[in-house]
């Protein structure tokens, strides 16, 4: 099966290939032995924010703080 790269570097699924996949917005892309492959991915939104805030040491505690001072009128 082939399917052609354009000149903006994008690359079309075959709908054969998604229709077995099943729809996905996000890939992981590595090379190995001169082949691309492509992986799946669905995004946890939820995980970035968790990873974001173990980034920023902010503690339980932190969040509640703020929480309570934003409810300050």
């Amino acid at each position: 099966m082939l399917a052609k790269l354009t000149s903006k570097n994008q690359l079309t699924l075959p709908k054969s290939i998604t229709q077995v996949i099943g729809q996905f917005e996000y890939f992981e892309i590595k090379v190995e032995n001169g082949q691309i492959i492509l992986t799946p991915v669905k995004i946890q939104r939820a995980n970035a924010v968790r990873a974001k805030l173990a980034a920023l040491e902010l503690t339980e505690q932190d969040i509640t703080d703020a929480v309570t001072w934003a409810r300050q009128p």
